[in-house]
């Protein structure tokens, strides 16, 4: 191991297990790129001195996307499928100096785990929850997920998606969140700039990456290669400055999913409302 530590040279080889690696993520995925950009903005914030190492959690659930608390050397947790976010509320109660990160997938976030995200942004806890949003089931087998832009195809809806996908950003935003962001794999920059703006704020904060899963989601809509899966994304994305909460509108065929900042205010967070914090 040491051996391994010697030959570290990328940037980011110091935040990272490489006993874990190669990764399991399929060629082409998009996590890698979202992963890269949140260790980035976690990494500026430990040179200001803003974060300490020790007092910086990742937790996740199950999925691909929670196996991103498995790759980071960080106290971490690997919890069951859509507990994470109550596995987070109870390590910031029992522990308020430090600063915890979720890490989840859209059917871990939004689906299984829907409720406790409600919760949590109504409650205003202070947590940080990155959504990594490749619109399926992807590990499980191509499922249909809350996610889903309506007429697509899954393995479980072949004459393609009847239901309106729950807009997340719009959810959040409406229960409370102190900090409600969207991003996407094609601008890692604004991943970064919206994880290290995150890390600063009190109170629950949620941001949205929309990931690409060409083995899963491309294929099954003509897309298996990665390349023209990231191009169709790219074309669909829109960033904007402060955008509406009513410009979040939610849809691949023919629509735009517009990325920004869609809530940035300071109200009192959970544990300032508990006294467990000072405001």
């Amino acid at each position: 191991m040491e051996a391994v530590r010697r030959l570290r040279k990328h940037p980011l080889d110091g935040l990272l297990r490489p006993e874990r690696l190669p990764h399991l993520w399929c060629p082409g995925c998009g996590l890698g790129i979202a992963l890269g950009a949140i260790l980035r903005a976690v990494k500026r914030r430990i040179e200001e001195g803003y974060l300490q190492r020790e007092k910086t959690a990742f937790i996740g659930g199950i999925g691909c996307s929670a196996r991103a608390s498995l790759y980071v050397d960080f106290d971490s947790a690997h919890t069951v499928h859509g507990r994470a976010i109550p596995f987070a509320t109870g390590l910031k109660a029992v522990r308020p100096d430090m600063k915890v990160i979720v890490i989840g997938g859209d059917g871990d976030i939004a689906g299984i785990g829907g409720n406790h995200l409600m919760h949590a942004a109504r409650r205003n806890i202070d947590l940080l929850v990155i959504m990594m949003n490749n619109m399926v089931y992807a590990m499980t087998g191509g499922q249909l997920a809350p996610t889903t832009p309506t007429g697509l195809y899954t393995t479980t809806t072949p004459y393609g998606n009847p239901e309106r996908p729950i807009n997340v950003v719009k959810l959040v935003a409406t229960m409370g969140a102190n900090y409600v962001a969207r991003a996407a794999v094609t601008h890692p920059p604004l991943i970064e700039r919206y994880v290290y703006k995150a890390l600063g704020k009190k109170g629950f904060a949620f941001i949205e990456v929309i990931s690409t899963c060409p083995e899963v989601f491309g294929r099954h809509i003509g897309m298996r290669d990665a390349v023209d899966l990231l191009n169709a994304l790219r074309e669909r994305v829109v960033v904007k400055q402060r955008p509406h909460i009513d410009e979040s509108y939610y849809e691949w065929e023919g629509g735009k999913f517009v990325l920004g900042e869609y809530v940035d205010k300071d109200d009192p967070s959970y544990l300032e409302r508990i006294g467990v914090i000072k405001g």
